[in-house]
């Protein structure tokens, strides 16, 4: 278990700023597959969400019943600045010690950024906040898991493995639209629960 990757990591990362992931604004394939949805009302989670672009994006366009979850303070604070008004919907706590149920969970370097020893885990916990026929919607990274991470990859035929049993796949095919760095190497995904 890579024990290093807790709240100090996540936080030190932060403050010193080796923010990598952070694109400074939200992703196109996400952008895109928001612009689809219709029901405005559904509950939205976005857990490990950093900066969190996503949410003032679905803030934008009307999602007002949106959360996220950091393990570290600091995105919290950033994203509080820049919406004042939804300090009760960030929470700042271990997404493995969440409970609340949703209709739609967002995945956008989470998954990739915990320990490969977590993703049965995660499977069963992202299951377990999911409202029946609730979505995991979001992105996940096509390159060979190695020991070297975070970011740790993984494959399309290993994520189907593993979210089968508990999910219905009903998207997992290579991102068309990815940004520069990322091109190639990250699948859209939707899966529904079982």
């Amino acid at each position: 278990m890579k024990t290093f990757l807790n709240k100090e990591y996540w936080q030190n990362r932060w403050t010193s700023n080796e923010t990598g992931w952070d694109i400074g604004k939200i992703s196109y394939p996400l952008k895109e597959y928001f612009d689809q949805l219709e029901d405005k009302s559904i509950k939205i989670l976005i857990p490990g969400a950093g900066n969190a672009y996503e949410l003032d994006y679905l803030i934008e366009k009307g999602f007002l019943n949106t959360f996220v979850i950091d393990i570290a303070e600091q995105p919290l604070k950033n994203i509080s600045k820049r919406n004042p008004d939804y300090q009760k919907h960030l929470i700042h706590d271990d997404f493995f010690n969440h409970e609340t149920k949703y209709d739609l969970i967002i995945e956008q370097t989470f998954f990739c950024a915990l320990d490969p020893q977590l993703r049965q885990n995660y499977v069963t916990h992202m299951h377990n906040l999911l409202n029946k026929k609730g979505k995991l919607a979001g992105l996940l990274f096509d390159f060979p898991l190695t020991e070297e991470g975070p970011p740790f990859g993984g494959s399309k035929e290993e994520y189907f493995n593993l979210f089968s049993e508990k999910f219905t796949i009903k998207t997992l095919e290579k991102a068309y639209n990815s940004i520069k760095p990322r091109a190639n190497r990250e699948l859209f995904f939707t899966f529904e629960k079982k």
